[in-house]
């Protein structure tokens, strides 16, 4: 009688703990934020456009690089690399920071009548001062209708890149990096 009573506590008690711990929960992602780390190309096709600029945004959840364009961004490949490399020469450009994400942008550097955006300081595209997770932005030229840029974060998280029409007749090449994972 002590061996089934003993036994019919373990059952239940048994019982009660399945019950009770249901299936393990997962973690809400962070900002709402669903990107990965992988490779984000994107083709378009072949129009006459322009690299105008290069800025950065802090947002609550997440630091922005955006590349301003004259007329229509033909696409991009945004990836981490171990080193990213010059247009044409292939010379590793040194970044701050514990990855490397190599932006290329499908538009080249200069315009029909000669026009050619050129940065005042190519190791230091924009300042980065307070930013979460960027770390340095750049320049690593122009070859054959495209324009590189580096971008060291302070690891590798996730991040999502995008076109975005105007103002105007341009547009803008968006590469938000997450402050988390």
């Amino acid at each position: 009688m002590k061996r089934s009573l003993a036994l019919l506590i373990s059952i239940l008690l048994g019982a009660v703990f399945l019950v009770s711990t249901g299936p393990a929960a997962t973690a809400a992602p962070y900002c709402g934020i669903t990107w990965g780390s992988l490779a984000d190309t994107q083709r378009i096709g072949s129009v006459n456009a322009t690299l105008t600029g290069v800025r950065a945004g802090q947002h609550p959840c997440f630091d922005r690089l955006v590349l301003d364009v004259r007329g229509d961004i033909r696409g991009f490949d945004v990836r981490y690399v171990s080193v990213v490399r010059q247009d044409g020469s292939g010379t590793p450009v040194p970044l701050r920071g514990a990855a490397d994400l190599q932006v290329v942008a499908l538009v080249p550097n200069y315009n029909s009548a000669g026009q050619v955006y050129t940065p005042a300081n190519p190791r230091e595209l924009v300042g980065l001062s307070g930013f979460s997770t960027f770390r340095q932005v750049a320049y690593a030229g122009s070859f054959e209708g495209q324009t590189t840029l580096g971008l060291g974060v302070r690891a590798r998280l996730p991040f999502r890149t995008f076109i975005l029409d105007g103002p105007g007749t341009g547009s803008r090449l968006v590469i938000d990096v997450a402050h988390r994972w």
